[in-house]
């Protein structure tokens, strides 16, 4: 059977993204930061079995993940099967700030 399910990398930077959202989120409240992360399982979930969102920029493709204010900004491998999460990133920051390729 043919499989359209694709397979998540995460760049090291957007592991760093992700735990200082969580470490932030768990100071403002307890439990919110495992919240954020359950988020993020959810997010990836979806993106494996359809990554076909908007190019938003570059070859940069963006997931927003409701209900917290991030983008998951990422690279489709289409041959590989391979996303390339480059970064989760807060709504309010400009990407071409970190984005260096």
């Amino acid at each position: 059977m043919y499989s359209l399910i694709y397979q998540i990398k995460l760049e090291p930077e957007a592991k760093l993204d992700i735990q200082n959202a969580i470490d932030y989120y768990n100071e403002k409240e307890s439990g919110l930061g495992n919240r954020f992360y359950q988020t993020i399982l959810y997010s990836f979930d979806v993106l494996i079995n359809n990554p076909f969102y908007q190019i938003r920029y570059k070859n940069v493709r963006c997931f927003y993940m409701k209900p917290f204010p991030f983008l998951i900004h990422f690279v489709l491998e289409e041959n590989t099967k391979i996303i390339h999460v480059l970064g989760v990133i807060h709504t309010s920051l400009n990407p071409s700030k970190w984005y260096k390729k």
